[in-house]
């Protein structure tokens, strides 16, 4: 390999340092700045089709974080601990359909298309989902799908964290139907539009984790 540049260097050492932390310091918290900043990455995230059928919940009242823990098998060190804890939420079928109000808002108020250019998009897209990939009809491989591009904002905002020294952890051991349950009767997610992806624990590590172990190059990437 080539001699690295800084930034590069600096990239890669951002992925060295981030490891899925189990249990956080609870004396530190990280500023709004910096926790604005991990958001932003997120928002800016892509998604497929910029359709973006994300939303970042996050719980900072620990009697909610409480409640979870029962259902959140994955979290019971993180909740009572992390300084900001996230829940990323994953728009239902019903709202990802060609048709339906959210995708044409999506495509006529946020990205603010021509007329003509929508329709086609949306011919483009019913297909996608229709033929392409054949998802229509089948909730769960359409909720699958959304949340696949939640993992990507999920990705983004942990590298960001990491590249600027705060510590995370993507959780998904939890009881999905429980934690929808708790969520609509605190009425923090409408069950109508949404259902729960992943879960993710922000702040600083209480121990040094282990070395990082990975494949090796060799056996992950493939030139053809």
């Amino acid at each position: 390999m080539k001699t690295l540049t800084a930034t590069q260097q600096d990239i890669l050492s951002a992925y060295q340092f981030r490891h899925a932390a189990k249990e956080f310091d609870s004396s530190r918290k990280i500023s709004k700045s910096d926790f604005d900043f991990i958001l932003e990455t997120g928002r800016l995230s892509p998604s497929s089709f910029g359709f973006e059928p994300w939303r970042f919940v996050i719980v900072q009242n620990p009697e909610i974080r409480e409640k979870l823990r029962p259902y959140a098998w994955g979290a019971q060190k993180q909740l009572p601990t992390a300084s900001h804890f996230v829940l990323l939420l994953s728009r239902l079928p019903q709202d990802m359909g060609a048709a339906s109000d959210y995708i044409q808002g999506m495509m006529q108020e946020v990205q603010q298309l021509p007329a003509e250019v929508a329709a086609g998009k949306g011919v483009m897209y019913d297909k996608f989902l229709r033929t392409d990939f054949g998802l229509w009809g089948n909730e769960r491989a359409m909720f699958e799908w959304s949340s696949r591009q939640t993992y990507l904002a999920l990705g983004n905002m942990m590298t960001a964290a990491a590249q600027i020294g705060i510590d995370s952890c993507p959780i998904e051991g939890f009881d999905k139907k429980e934690i929808e349950r708790i969520l609509t009767e605190e009425g923090i997610m409408d069950p109508a539009h949404f259902g729960i992806s992943c879960m993710a624990a922000f702040g600083y590590r209480l121990k040094e984790p282990r070395p990082k172990t990975r494949q090796s190059a060799e056996q992950v990437i493939q030139w053809v």
